[in-house]
């Protein structure tokens, strides 16, 4: 059950996730390796009835930026929200799921197995889980679970493991076709939080962040993070194979998604790796720049996805030095504007979230830690700030965004979700409420206090297809109804 979001979210606690690994479900039969059908579904029959909208088999939507080309949404929303479709219990990690042709793809780890399970993406049937042993720690005391969302690419299915496993999957039967141990191939350096950035294909290819180094290297700690690369900072796979087709430039992989784009009618792919952006021809590898721009600090990350619009692209991260937009050509590109690194306030700084792009204006969640984000948008052209979310930082959290029909859904990370309009000019809230189930309250037996359903970190970013929206915290996947069944209108005599 839900109800509307009338209360403070209180005073955020200091990041730390030290997760304990959950234990599999008993109720749950045990998997193989090599991928069991739960509830087994023939080839030839579609699972999926909603006949609008689009699939999303791809880290961001099939266009790469979250946002969804489909209409119709609810709006506002009931006082209780988005009616419930279904919803199901996680294990560790920290990524969303894919969907394609009726089926909804997830990627967690349950006690020392990472999984993969396959579920109709409109009931939550399990139809085949697919499982590895994975003895992943996190040296920095994050979860252990899959940060990578799943890439689905035809009849085939890709998962990239916080070890670095690199699995591919039929996508009908959970069967193992290949796979590659990129860290001890490449001679990756753990990095702090594992591998998080999620591939992209590009025709037969399979284009992954790496980043490996020399045989002896030490760990980032040892060297206090003169860490050198051997080549192998972006690997493109054969997507059928496995097989190594290209490895390109001595970066360190980062946790942003490699960015695909065509400007000027030739293909770009820009992979922003731990010290700066590098753009390539992604079909043979060709490198054309390198754009350093990172933090000077150890611990700093870049783990934004690149945003392109036009021949431009825009980069952020959230430790020290803010933002830059660049326009590229072959060989080189220009700085349009770049945050003044000497100064503390910037345009945008964004942290995990990717900012969305709509009309020549970015919308993003800016800020390191839960009190000093804010929402806001920036103009893209020059980075002037148009609005900044005005909330008491007691209640500010970090935040996602994903674009629907003129709106944007933010996800807080203590499980709050919101419509907003898409106006550049304020701040224009629509809807906001609180998923919440309830539960045995400790203090006094007989009474059920109503708990977050979506608990902390809900640090994925929200997905849309065909008109269900879903949407992840800490252990719970949660699908709802966001625009209304053409089907179900048509039976209504809608």
């Amino acid at each position: 059950m839900m109800r509307q979001l009338n209360w403070p979210i209180g005073f955020l606690m200091v990041l730390s996730l030290g997760c304990a690994e959950r234990p599999a479900a008993s109720a749950q039969p045990p998997a193989s390796t090599t991928g069991d059908a739960v509830a087994s579904t023939p080839d030839d029959v579609p699972l999926a009835t909603r006949s609008q909208g689009v699939d999303w088999p791809i880290f961001l939507g099939p266009t790469r930026d979250s946002k969804s080309s489909e209409t119709g949404i609810i709006t506002p929303w009931p006082a209780a929200g988005p009616r419930i479709v279904w919803q199901k219990d996680l294990g560790t990690g920290y990524g969303i799921g894919a969907t394609s042709q009726g089926r909804y793809f997830h990627f967690d780890r349950w006690d020392d197995m990472a999984r993969v399970t396959c579920m109709n993406a409109e009931t939550g049937v399990e139809l085949w889980r697919f499982e590895y042993p994975t003895d992943y720690e996190d040296i920095l005391g994050y979860n252990n679970g899959p940060r990578c969302s799943p890439v689905v690419d035809g009849d085939r299915l890709y998962v990239y493991g916080a070890e670095g496993d690199l699995h591919c999957l039929d996508v009908r039967s959970g069967k193992l076709i290949w796979k590659v141990e990129t860290a001890e191939q490449f001679g990756v350096v753990q990095n702090f939080f594992g591998v998080g950035s999620t591939p992209v294909i590009h025709g037969d290819l399979l284009i992954c962040m790496v980043g490996g180094s020399p045989p002896g290297s030490p760990g980032l700690y040892e060297s206090r993070g003169n860490v050198t690369g051997n080549g192998s900072g972006v690997v493109a796979f054969d997507k059928r194979t496995g097989n190594v087709k290209y490895k390109i430039t001595d970066e360190l992989a980062s946790y942003a998604a490699p960015q695909l784009a065509t400007i000027d009618g030739r293909p770009w792919c820009f992979a922003w790796c731990r010290g700066g952006l590098v753009g390539f021809e992604p079909q043979t590898g060709k490198v054309d720049f390198h754009y350093p721009w990172r933090s000077k600090m150890l611990e700093s990350v870049n783990a934004s996805r690149p945003v392109v619009v036009g021949n431009q692209v825009f980069i952020s991260e959230t430790y020290q030095i803010g933002s830059s937009l660049l326009s590229v050509k072959p060989q080189g590109f220009e700085v349009v504007w770049k945050d003044d690194t000497s100064v503390r306030e910037k345009a945008m700084k964004t942290h995990w979230n990717t900012a969305v792009h709509h009309d020549g204006y970015l919308y993003g969640c800016s800020g390191r830690n839960p009190p000093d984000a804010d929402l806001r948008c920036i103009e893209w052209s020059t980075g002037k700030v148009m609005w900044v979310e005005q909330q008491p930082a007691r209640t500010r959290e970090r935040s996602s965004l994903m674009y629907v029909d003129g709106h944007l859904i933010c996800l807080g990370e203590y499980g709050s979700l919101r419509l907003l309009k898409a106006n550049p000019h304020k701040y224009e809230e629509v809807s906001q409420v609180m998923l919440t189930r309830a539960e045995p309250d400790p203090q006094r037996r007989a009474v059920f206090a109503p708990q977050p359903l979506l608990k902390y970190p809900a640090w994925a970013a929200p997905i849309l297809s065909h008109g269900l929206l879903y949407v992840r915290g800490d252990d719970r996947l949660v699908c709802l109804e966001l625009i209304p069944s053409a089907n179900a209108k048509a039976d209504a005599g809608g």
